[in-house]
């Protein structure tokens, strides 16, 4: 209670302090009416000044190794299952893109087309497309964080999915958080171990597995060992659908 109280005083004398700051400067501020300066319009940012510039390790990452590979595969066209929507949109200035969302999204962008589809149901025929991303997405299937269905199984349905709509010789893009214990941490995700993640896939060919680790490095070519001994780790997956 202390603590909250002294917090609650804290941030009331930095309020005034960046106020009386405002006062003194708010002529200069304006540059002489070229600018409408009123305390009453502040927009306060008072943890933005920090010697470098903080980042989600996970999402630079992950979204960087998968688009550096669709730069270098280059196909003719791209399909993606609700991964971050930063990647696929700037991914379509290059690669055409079809986004498949549980909730579908309303942007508007040449090479870019999204759709509504369920990841445990998809809407496409077998074998339908040479190069698929799900990313950062199995993890939450059936846990209800996304409005969707409770399900234990929501995932191995989803992946069971993502290889069937998948051509034989086609790549899959898959990424989801490691560590040395799989586990649930309920309602948001699940954690898998790396030896989970390759049984499922055990169909398939692995090209690359990448990873980014609890403290932030990113390992372009990584191996189960550094997996296993990650607590929530980033494992990205190029994997290849046999012929």
């Amino acid at each position: 209670m202390f603590k909250l109280f002294k917090s609650k005083i804290n941030h009331f004398l930095e309020l005034k302090n960046l106020e009386k700051k405002f006062k003194e400067k708010s002529t200069q501020l304006s540059d002489n009416g070229r600018f409408i300066c009123n305390w009453e319009d502040r927009y306060l940012c008072i943890s933005d000044d920090t010697k470098t510039t903080d980042y989600d390790a996970h999402y630079v990452y992950h979204t960087a190794w998968a688009a550096r590979i669709l730069k270098k595969t280059k196909p003719e066209k791209h399909v993606d299952i609700a991964s971050d929507l930063r990647f696929v949109t700037i991914v379509s200035a290059f690669v055409p893109v079809e986004f498949i969302d549980y909730r579908p999204v309303n942007i508007n962008l040449s090479n870019f087309e999204s759709k509504k589809g369920n990841i445990t149901d998809l809407p496409f025929e077998n074998n339908s497309f040479s190069s698929i991303s799900c990313m950062h997405v199995i993890e939450h299937i059936g846990l209800e964080r996304y409005g969707d269905s409770f399900d234990p199984k929501g995932d191995l349905k989803g992946i069971s999915e993502l290889k069937r709509v998948l051509k034989d010789g086609g790549q899959l893009l898959f990424v989801v958080p490691v560590g040395g214990i799989a586990r649930i941490e309920y309602n948001a995700h699940r954690i898998y171990t790396y030896e989970m993640v390759c049984k499922i896939f055990n169909d398939m060919y692995i090209e690359n597995f990448a990873l980014v680790k609890d403290n932030g490095e990113f390992i372009e070519n990584a191996n189960q060992k550094q997996s296993d001994s990650q607590k929530y780790g980033c494992g990205c997956w190029q994997l290849r659908k046999k012929k």
